[in-house]
Parts: structure tokens; sequence; C-alpha cells
């Protein structure tokens, strides 16, 4: 028999492992409870913002861009794609957008579906409200099932309540978070290192705003580094061909001159604004085609400085992994809106969910400012609050465009800071270099 004072160590360990294990379990229980609260918050918040944003669609009309589509709609119903192209120099979109604006034009003029409120309004903006939602579940399911993305939960929630989010896709009646979805879902397929699932994501973004071919040397440099070039470009080639078979084979001079060629409007953002405030002759025209020859240089200049920069954070960056990826989106995301000849208040939801995943806080930041910008824009031109309709006219432009001075300048700090902590954290590295970034 073992004498009582010999027991005790035993004793003692058996009780310390005891507790230990309690406490490791009670810990561990504690975290997966405290997961689950943010996962819940942030579906909660999703949800929220998705009855917001139809409640919205369905009370509204929304902005001139909904009487355009549906000029667009009617005028491919009656005269083809051909036609709408040649005849609509402000028809730039891709034949995917055509064929969905005929097929709403004809919902819209269905009894059965005018009795359920299912007009052209809606419908214009229901794919835009739904992208927005599958975004949040694909981020929410990238941070839960990979470390190397860290989303605080604070910026999820605000990111599916995004007031840009709400007010422009809730509001405004565009494509532009549908093209946005898709190059997320691009993204996260290079993370996961899918080529082919990367490829067909960023061909069907393409087919919704052309855009996203900005960022095709980025993802094409980035799997040929792998030997996957077939696997990424494959898939991404036959998806395009199939969804542009109508225009590149009948009218491909007039599809590329209409879509590839659009610019977006001069003097109401960044740059091109700055040089309005001079009051020179040469640089006061505000619009999108037939500039004068100054403004056309001027754009011409910025347009090749972000393809330049765009391809050099290609070159340099392929190397690295699927991660590293997301941040270089992010980067010349950011780059293209600093630099940018103009932009539309819409084109605020594409860079969003980059900046949030490479960094939260210039994430919040950004969509402070422009939330200002955007809630402006559309006071502005719907003439108040409650909004209806919202248009925008040249005459308006001069009251909401010093807004979206807000918006620029944190994105200049932001492209600031985040090349200053690239040199702390790489001394060696070089601005103007072909080097690959290690």
């Amino acid at each position: 028999m073992l004498h009582p004072a010999s027991t005790t160590p035993v004793l003692l360990a058996r009780t310390s492992a005891v507790s230990d294990s309690s406490v490791v379990s009670f810990n561990v229980l504690n975290l997966v409870r405290s997961r689950d609260r943010s996962i819940f918050w942030v579906l909660v918040a999703a949800l929220a913002a998705l009855a917001l944003k139809l409640t919205i669609a369905c009370n509204t009309f929304g902005t001139n861009d909904v009487i355009t589509f549906y000029e667009f709609a009617k005028a491919l119903h009656l005269h083809g794609l051909e036609w709408t192209y040649k005849n609509s120099i402000s028809f730039n979109h891709p034949p995917v957008t055509a064929y969905y604006l005929r097929a709403i034009y004809h919902l819209d003029h269905l009894p059965f579906c005018r009795a359920y409120g299912l007009t052209f309004p809606l419908l214009i903006r229901l794919p835009g409200i739904l992208a927005d939602f599958i975004v949040v579940l694909a981020l929410l399911w990238t941070v839960q099932n990979d470390t190397r993305v860290r989303i605080p939960p604070w910026a999820l929630v605000l990111f599916a309540l995004s007031p840009v989010s709400l007010m422009i896709s809730g509001f405004h009646g565009n494509t532009d978070p549908v093209m946005a979805m898709f190059l997320v879902l691009a993204a996260i397929s290079t993370l996961r290192n899918k080529p082919l699932l990367a490829g067909v994501f960023l061909a069907l973004g393409c087919q919704i705003k052309v855009v996203p071919l900005l960022f095709f040397p980025m993802l094409f440099f980035f799997w040929s580094a792998r030997r996957a070039t077939l696997s990424f470009l494959v898939p991404f080639a036959v998806t395009s061909g199939l969804l542009w078979i109508e225009p590149l084979t009948k009218f491909p001079a007039l599809f590329l001159h209409n879509v590839l060629s659009y610019g977006s409007f001069w003097g109401i953002w960044g740059i091109t604004y700055w040089l309005r405030l001079t009051n020179l002759p040469q640089f006061s025209v505000v619009s999108f085609h037939h500039l004068p020859p100054w403004e056309n240089i001027t754009v011409i200049a910025l347009k090749l400085f972000i393809i330049v920069a765009v391809l050099m954070i290609a070159w340099r960056r392929r190397k690295l992994d699927g991660r590293a990826m997301i941040d270089s989106l992010a980067y010349s995301w950011i780059i293209f809106f600093v630099f940018s000849p103009g932009i539309c208040v819409q084109y605020m939801v594409w860079l969003m969910p980059f900046v949030l995943m490479s960094s939260p806080l210039v994430f919040g930041w950004l969509v402070a400012t422009s939330s200002l910008f955007v809630f402006f824009f559309y006071n502005v031109t719907a003439g108040g609050l409650p909004w209806y309709m919202a248009i925008s006219t040249n005459q308006l432009n001069r009251i909401w465009t010093p807004w979206t001075i807000w918006p620029w300048a944190t994105l200049v700090l932001a492209m600031v800071l985040l090349w200053r902590n690239a040199i702390a954290r790489n001394p060696q590295l070089r601005l103007l270099s072909l080097r690959e970034a290690g």
C-alpha cells in the first residue's frame, strides 16, 4: 500500500491535468462560441442589408441610368445589338448586359410581372443586390477557411451594411456590383489555387463591364509562374468567346469601338477635376466624348500610366502566393482610382472588397469618405430627401463634385502609406523596377 504522502504528488498531478484540460476545453468552447457569434452577426448584417436594398429598390425609381438602360433595352428589343451599338455612343456594355436588358424589358411588359411589382427599375437593380449578398458570403467563407485572409468581424459587418453599397445597389440602377462580384470570385479562386475557376469568373466579369480586362495580365502572369497558363487561359478564352460570339463574328469593329474605348467623364474626379478648377479653356469641357485636344492627351496619358503601373505590379509580384494576389489587386484598384481620368459614382463598389481584404483600416476610412460623396451625389441629383428619382446634369455636378475630393484624397494617402510600409518591410524595394518582389 502506498503511503498517503507518496500519493499526494500523483493526486496533485491528476488534479492539475484535469484542471488544465478543463481550462483548455473552456477556452476552445469560448473561441468556438465567439467565432459563431461573429459569423451570426455578419449574416444578420448581410440579410438586413439585402432586405433594405430590396425595400429601397421596390419603392424608388433610381437614377437617370434606369431611364438610359430602359431606352437601351427598347432599342435592343426593336432593332437588335448591332443597331444599338451603331446608333448610341452611350451604349458601351458587353453583350451579356444587352441580353439581360432585353429579357427584363420583355418581363416588364408582362401583366403578371407588373401585378407583382416586377418592373424594369426593380429588375435592373436585382442582380446587383443579390451580388452584394453573395460577396459577403464568399468573404465570410474565405475568412473561416483560409487563415491568410484576416478580416475582423467589425469590418465584415461594415462591409455588409456599407452605406455606399446600400445607396448604389439599392438605389442607383446599374450592373457594377455584379462585375465586382465576379472579380472577387476570381480572386478567391486564385487564393484557392483554382486556375479554371479564376479564368471563368474573370471572363464573366468582363461580360458585365470590360474594366476587369485591366487585371488579366495580373492573373495571367500569376498562373504562368505556376505553369498553369492553359488551365487559366483556356476557360477564360472559351467563356469570353462564347459570350462575345455575336459581336466578334458579325460586327467586331463596332463592338471594339463602343465597348473597349469607353473613357468615363472628364472633370469630375481626381486629377482631371483639379485641372478643371484651373478654369483654363482646354481643361473645362465636362464630357466623355468629343473632348478638346489637351483633355484627350491627358486622358490617354493617365490611362497609359495606369496600364503600365498595373503591368509592373503584375510582373513583379507574379511569383508571390495567392494572398499576395489579393494585395496586388487592391494596390492596382487604388492606383486606378487615384489616376483615373474620371469615374461615375457607382464605380465606388468596384474596389471595396479588395481594399477590405488587403487593409480593413483603409477600408473603414474609404467607406466613411465615400459615403459622404455618394450621399451628396444622390441628395443633390434627387432634389433632397426622400429620394425617388435622381437626375444628374452638368449644372448639378458643380455642387456635388467637390465631395469627390474626400475619397480621392483617402486613396492618395493610402497609396503613400502602403508604399512606405512596403519599403519598411523590404528596404531594397524600388518604385521603378522590374525586379521581382519578394
